[in-house]
């Protein structure tokens, strides 16, 4: 099947992977170019080429010195990606036509939704976030029967079914191969994101609350919340590894006691659980969003929003788990190879009814 993957234009998909999102895309478009498929990869400058059997990236808006100047001119971030999504589909919609026979929507911008009724190629839309104003009006907004939407949790589902109707459940799945399950060791270990919504600092107080070591993996998303308060704790019971790519990350995860998972916001899904449960590392997380239907009662122990002496308690009770029950929860709940499949199912579907 001739397959187009929209991923959101931000950042690059390719290693190290800015966030979950783009480890996500980058697997998914790997797993169907190796079962065959003809993926056609949209993302940021600097994506992988190899994650695909083709892969597209906009070149950046070279404005006039008159509309740069005018008073109704935005960051420029935003223009270029509004720039970068009006031209993707205006060319999905006529020059591209019929190229494909399914395309996936990824991204975190309006257009792509708003602009589905123009394009006579079905989509399916991965609600990848909750509500949030520009996806929801477009939903709204855009009424086409040729539309599909799956939720990365039933947590998100259940968010999103008032706005958009009926919001199937694949869960993104982790490849096991590149993420082993490992022997385990003393050490805690806090990946993904540094910035202030993950709360990496409360990870850290619940570290040494336990008396336990704790390794800190991933890109500083946010330079004054890292300066402010995790670079003051390192050295003191937290080493920062810095960002990680995915084999040397894996390595870690597997040899260390639990992960810890501290959001501060209700998370839709957050991959490091999946990949952490795969290595066979417990986790103990707050009880936010998603978490507590992929954790489950074999993948780690689920703690009270907040609860920083809640977190630490439970970490002797989460390294007790049997690391090889917790990677055959994973595979169970959140395996590639089961949402690869559901994917096909559902891109067969939306391509018949367009037939």
């Amino acid at each position: 099947m001739r397959i187009a993957l929209i991923a959101d234009w931000q950042h690059a998909v390719a290693e190290p992977f800015a966030g979950g999102l783009e480890a996500h895309v980058w697997s998914l478009s790997s797993a169907l170019t190796a079962r065959g498929h003809h993926v056609t990869l949209f993302a940021g400058q600097g994506s992988d080429t190899r994650a695909a059997g083709e892969v597209r990236w906009p070149t950046r808006l070279r404005l006039s010195a008159a509309a740069r100047g005018d008073s109704s001119m935005p960051a420029g971030d935003f223009m270029y990606a509004h720039h970068a999504y009006l031209t993707l589909l205006l060319g999905l919609g006529s020059k591209t036509s019929g190229t494909f026979e399914v395309i996936h929507n990824h991204s975190l911008h309006h257009l792509p939704i708003a602009m589905a009724p123009t394009i006579a190629t079905p989509m399916l839309t991965t609600l990848h976030t909750p509500p949030t104003p520009w996806l929801e009006s477009a939903i709204k907004a855009a009424s086409c029967s040729s539309m599909r939407y799956v939720a990365v949790s039933e947590h998100t589902a259940r968010e999103w079914r008032p706005i958009a109707g009926p919001v199937q459940v694949i869960y993104n799945g982790i490849d096991p191969i590149r993420w082993p399950k490992g022997e385990g060791g003393d050490e805690l270990i806090w990946f993904g994101r540094i910035t202030a919504e993950k709360g990496t600092h409360l990870a850290v107080e619940a570290a040494r609350r336990a008396g336990r070591h704790l390794l800190l993996a991933g890109p500083v998303a946010d330079r004054s919340y890292y300066e402010q308060w995790v670079e003051p704790e390192l050295g003191h019971g937290a080493t920062y590894l810095g960002h990680l790519v995915q084999s040397d990350l894996a390595k870690h995860v597997g040899r260390c006691a639990a992960t810890l998972v501290t959001p501060v916001w209700d998370e839709p899904y957050a991959l490091v659980i999946a990949e952490s449960m795969s290595c066979g590392t417990p986790v103990v997380a707050f009880r936010r969003g998603g978490m507590p239907e992929l954790i489950g009662s074999t993948g780690g122990v689920v703690v009270e929003p907040g609860d920083v002496v809640a977190l630490a308690a439970a970490i002797p009770r989460a390294a007790q788990l049997s690391r090889a029950g917790v990677a055959a929860h994973a595979r169970t709940r959140c395996s590639i190879a089961s949402m690869v499949d559901q994917y096909e199912y559902l891109y067969d579907e939306l391509h018949e009814m367009s037939s």
